[in-house]
């Protein structure tokens, strides 16, 4: 993870790529808003959501977006009770406040659930 993006106040215009429990866990407590999507290698749907979470990322000024492989620290999997690819977890102030598990989702379902992360 670059350290800039771990700072606290300046928020990543892109997704940040995070390496493991520890960098997701510094991430989200750097950032009062932080959406993370749990991906696999070669899936087909987290590939093709790539785009969508950079859209994302540069619309929400107040938004800190990062990725993350829990297949690299199998620990996430059951932290965060990561059963499908790709899923979307909202944390506010540090605290999981939603999930988005749902397969491939459009820019404005992922703002639907950022509006309502509790709709699921």
């Amino acid at each position: 993870m670059s350290t800039d993006a771990s700072t606290a106040g300046s928020t990543p215009e892109r997704p940040v790529a995070l390496d493991g429990e520890a960098d997701l866990d510094e991430f989200v407590a750097a950032h009062d808003r932080v959406l993370v999507e749990f991906y696999t290698e070669g899936c087909a749907l987290c590939a093709s959501i790539e785009p969508v979470i950079g859209n994302v990322a540069r619309a929400h000024e107040d938004l800190a977006v990062a990725t993350i492989n829990p297949r690299d620290d199998p620990p996430l999997i059951e932290r965060f009770q990561i059963t499908s690819a790709p899923t979307l977890l909202l944390f506010e102030n540090g605290e999981l406040v939603g999930r988005l598990a749902s397969g491939f989702q459009g820019g404005d379902a992922i703002d639907a659930f950022l509006d309502s992360p509790d709709g699921e």
